[in-house]
């Protein structure tokens, strides 16, 4: 589990630019199918119609025998599907593209319109694959060769500078439209979702049931007042950098960051905080969360890229504070979003357990970071 020109979405652009060959471009690549592609079905059904998919996106592929083509699944996330078309074209080359299907129902969660106005922005910056093109439930985006990071791998020294240095740049690209950040809009408009839900199962409705949404609301809300007073920057943010968006070329040493579906503009601490919560991976296990000393790695790579041992303790403690508030939040968010998919979702995966695990580790920490907090608020408001 980022040019000055304003588009709303891609299709919609794309709609306002018709080709010469029927087909409508947002600028002078990124093409537009009106095709969808059912992920419910069996790979061995659903392959063809990403063939029909892929010949109808792109012109040059339309003539090509479907035994040009080949299609393999590269990773099946719990929102999304990912797959790799490779095909040999007409000259003899062989090219590779990602079809991204999203997930049923993922609308419900994730704003479409946003994930693809920041996609040319961050691509243009050198982030993700570069958008080929659009269709009715996904997108076409260039191969990335290069393999999936694990959570054991984000906690590598190396890596994980490289990772703070990338995700600062990351934070400095400029995405047309509002400035204001969105957790705890997103996070109250998953909570009115979640606290609404009627389950047909009856054994997860019974435990559904037992959890107490007005606790969760005065928690969220305590906790909001709270990080309005650390004053933390805000960034256009990931969100969702977790070791399943993180892939690395070993060979070239390259590092990419990948699914920008949850990107918005947003705190910094809670993107850093919510990388950090992301060492415990799908298994939740909290324990690898890093060390102080891990976080003062990053923060160093993070703050000066090119002098990182002389960030001083003063600003060291200062990001500490601001990410651990804000790893807190980041346990309610997913909690809350876990319960929708819970209902939502065909995927199989523990969605219950999963809001359970975050909302009891956030229970478990809360205390300390809270106290660390308003500690060093104190001793800022004093100085």
């Amino acid at each position: 589990m980022g040019a000055t020109k304003s588009i709303s979405t891609a299709m919609e652009a794309n709609q306002a630019k018709p080709s010469a060959n029927g087909h409508s471009t947002a600028d002078d690549s990124i093409l537009h199918s009106n095709l969808s592609v059912d992920t419910a079905l069996s790979f061995p059904l659903m392959a063809p119609r990403v063939i029909a998919l892929c010949k109808d996106l792109f012109p040059k592929w339309a003539k090509l025998n479907e035994s040009c083509f080949s299609v393999e699944t590269v990773s099946g996330g719990i929102t999304n599907l990912l797959l790799k078309v490779s095909v040999n074209e007409e000259n003899g080359e062989d090219v590779s593209v990602t079809v991204r299907l999203y997930g049923p129902n993922t609308d419900y969660v994730i704003n479409r319109e946003r994930e693809l106005q920041a996609i040319k922005y961050l691509s243009a910056a050198g982030f993700g694959a570069k958008l080929l093109g659009v269709f009715g439930n996904g997108m076409v985006q260039s191969f990335i060769h290069a393999r999936t990071l694990t959570p054991s791998d984000m906690r590598k020294p190396k890596l994980a500078s490289e990772i703070a240095k990338q995700l600062r740049r990351f934070h400095q690209v400029e995405i047309p439209g509002s400035k204001e950040p969105q957790l705890w809009i997103d996070l109250f408009k998953f909570f009115e979702k979640a606290s609404s839900l009627q389950f047909e199962d009856t054994d997860k409705q019974k435990i559904y049931e037992t959890i107490s949404f007005e606790e969760v609301h005065k928690e969220a809300t305590q906790l909001k007042e709270l990080t309005g007073l650390l004053n933390a920057p805000v960034v256009f943010a990931h969100n969702d950098l977790l070791s399943g968006n993180l892939m690395l070329n070993d060979e070239q040493e390259k590092l990419y960051f990948i699914d920008f579906e949850y990107g918005s503009y947003n705190y910094r601490g809670f993107d850093i905080g919510n990388h950090f919560n992301e060492y415990a991976g799908y298994d939740c296990d909290y324990s690898l969360y890093p060390s102080k000393d891990e976080q003062y790695h990053f923060f160093r790579h993070y703050l000066q890229p090119e002098k990182p041992n002389e960030v001083s303790e003063k600003d060291l403690e200062a990001l500490y504070v601001e990410t651990n508030t804000f790893m807190l939040a980041s346990h309610i968010y997913w909690a809350l979003w876990a319960l929708i998919q819970a209902r939502m979702s065909p995927i199989d995966f523990d969605y219950i357990e999963y809001f359970f695990s975050r909302y009891n580790e956030y229970k478990k920490q809360k205390e300390k970071y809270i106290s660390l907090a308003k500690s060093h608020l104190s001793r800022y408001e004093k100085a």
